[in-house]
């Protein structure tokens, strides 16, 4: 037995990596993808991260010609990052989302239409300090389906937030980036332990439409 299936197994014997289901009203989250991470000049760029947006913007046609809802993220600092805080202070690369910078918007391909929700926030969680649980219990919301980045950070944080509000987290494992290969390993195998199912998104799809057939 390799060292992967012995930590599987482990994990499995404690009590961890059962499934949730999928839910009957799901919902897309984009997070924080803007050209501070696309742009081949952002302080935040890396290449995996300008890979995503092709493939993030085919899962959003997905939810577009399924009529689901989608919902994108940003974070945005008012001038001299009053607002800020002590995350600002531990990471100085986000003053390129102060308002008015120009890394802070989407990129073209994934600009919002008028019909998808943004958020704004300031924090890692795109639950904290937001209106975002309101928003999907009042749109009758029970699953998210999470992509965007980073996995070690913003996704993940949104990922432990929604289930702790009730909502049930699907992350696409092909549709989240970071800055390192193994960093994305770990994250997506903890947090699919402990938090959320860890699907590719040809999985997801299958069960988007599977469930829009049998309605």
């Amino acid at each position: 037995m390799d060292q992967d299936q012995q930590i599987i197994n482990d994990y499995r014997q404690a009590g961890f990596g059962h499934h949730l289901p999928f839910g009957s009203k799901p919902a897309l989250i984009i997070i924080d993808v803007s050209r501070a991470y696309s742009d081949p000049s952002g302080p935040l760029f890396h290449s995996s991260y300008a890979e995503l947006v092709p493939r993030i913007v085919a899962a959003r046609k997905v939810f577009q010609t399924l009529k689901l809802p989608i919902i994108f993220t940003k974070v945005s600092y008012s001038k001299g990052m009053l607002d800020g805080g002590l995350f600002y202070k531990k990471v100085p690369s986000l003053r390129a989302f102060e308002e008015g910078s120009p890394y802070s918007d989407f990129p073209f391909e994934l600009s919002p239409s008028k019909e998808e929700l943004i958020v704004t926030k300031r924090y890692a969680s795109a639950f904290f300090g937001t209106n975002l649980a309101s928003d999907l219990h009042l749109r009758g919301i029970d699953t998210l389906v999470i992509a965007g980045v980073s996995i070690s950070g913003c996704v993940r944080a949104t990922t432990l937030d929604a289930m702790q509000y009730g909502f049930i987290p699907f992350v696409a494992s092909d549709l989240v980036g970071d800055r390192d290969p193994e960093v994305i390993r770990i994250n997506l195998f903890d947090i699919g332990q402990k938090y959320a199912e860890v699907e590719n998104f040809d999985k997801i799809a299958t069960l988007l439409k599977s469930q829009r057939s049998a309605g």
